[in-house]
């Protein structure tokens, strides 16, 4: 049996509640590859069937988890994500600029790309790893990642909730959309990035190196 699988999920959520949907969502936030925005959705499908759940503690659930799990994830991509790069980067084209680079771009934009990443799969997993690994002041991520949870939880609980089975159609092609979109905002500015890489590389390296 598979965790997607709909009797499976509402299985698990009948059998462990709020534990499930809190430790599923937790990992998931923290670079562990789980469907943390399925068990989010079923389990306020349940709660909207009155099968035992309360809403308003299925969203506080998840919410308290995405941030949580964001966090530990940022902490983790901060104490051993440099050194990784360091090791690992030269052999995937991130020299010691690009990585400066990868930095001084989370300096500008980590908050954006910490929370949007909250909306889009695989993304969600990995956001908060790469702004530790990135370096992104911890203040400056905490109150995007927070926002990011709270919003995320509200939104797709409320709308399981309300909808029921329909939302499930509908939630997971609204992730993949959003990693499209994501993707191709990626290429525009990687083919950017490319026209410009040696004024970015200056500029980057100008003002990271100033701090």
């Amino acid at each position: 049996m598979h965790l997607l699988d709909p009797d499976t999920l509402a299985q698990v959520l009948s059998t462990y509640g709020y534990a499930a949907i809190f430790g599923v969502i937790l990992l998931e936030s923290a670079g562990v590859p789980l469907p943390g925005e399925t068990v989010l959705v079923g389990a306020a499908v349940l709660a909207g069937s009155g099968k035992g759940l309360d809403i308003r503690f299925v969203i506080a659930a998840a919410a308290l988890a995405a941030i949580l799990g964001d966090n530990l994830g940022y902490w983790v991509g901060r104490r051993f994500g440099e050194p990784l790069l360091e090791r690992f980067g030269p052999k995937f084209g991130l020299d010691e600029r690009k990585r400066l680079l990868g930095r001084y771009l989370f300096r500008r934009y980590g908050g954006m790309i910490v929370f949007f990443g909250r909306f889009a799969a695989l993304l969600r997993t990995y956001s908060a790893l790469l702004a530790g690994a990135n370096r992104l002041d911890f203040w400056v991520f905490l109150p995007w990642n927070a926002t990011g949870g709270m919003v995320w939880a509200s939104i797709f609980g409320a709308g399981g909730y309300l909808l029921g089975q329909s939302i499930e159609r509908i939630a997971g092609p609204i992730g993949w959309v959003a990693l499209a979109a994501a993707a191709a905002g990626a290429l525009l500015l990687w083919r950017f990035y490319k026209r410009h890489e040696e004024r970015l590389l200056d500029e980057a390296e100008r003002e990271m190196r100033g701090r």
